[in-house]
Parts: C-alpha cells; sequence; structure tokens
C-alpha cells in the first residue's frame, strides 16, 4: 500500500464528490477523531487532511486516497 506524508497533496472520494487536500498528520497508532476510535498502525496508518475548499478535516486510510502532482 502507499505511503503518505505531511504534506502530499491527495484526492478521495466523498458524499459530495471527489475532495482535494493535503495531508496535515499521519497517525500510526489508534485516535479519537470526532468522537469515534481510528485504527491505525505502522503498518497501516491513517490521514488527517485539510480540504483545499474550505476548513474541513477528514480522516482516511492510505487505500482511499490518490496522490495528486504538485
Amino acid at each position: 500500500m502507499r505511503r503518505y506524508q505531511v504534506g502530499d497533496h491527495v484526492s478521495w472520494n466523498s458524499e459530495a464528490g471527489r475532495v482535494r487536500g493535503r495531508i496535515i498528520k499521519v497517525h500510526t497508532r489508534d485516535f479519537d477523531y470526532k468522537g469515534h476510535t481510528h485504527r491505525a498502525s505502522p503498518d497501516e496508518p491513517q490521514y488527517e487532511i485539510e480540504s483545499d475548499k474550505t476548513d474541513h478535516i477528514a480522516a482516511h486510510k492510505g487505500g482511499a486516497l490518490r496522490k495528486l502532482r504538485s
């Protein structure tokens, strides 16, 4: 599975369609986000991404993301 780093520009699908943003944090341990525990490990990290168009922050596994060209 592809690994991403803080600052990478990525896109993902949401209910509103395709969204773009920048990774702001990489989680390698379980973490609480918006009242839910998200599972993460060094082998399967989760990423916090800030949307380019809004101040919305999303959390996703790497399989849901696509890296965009800068």
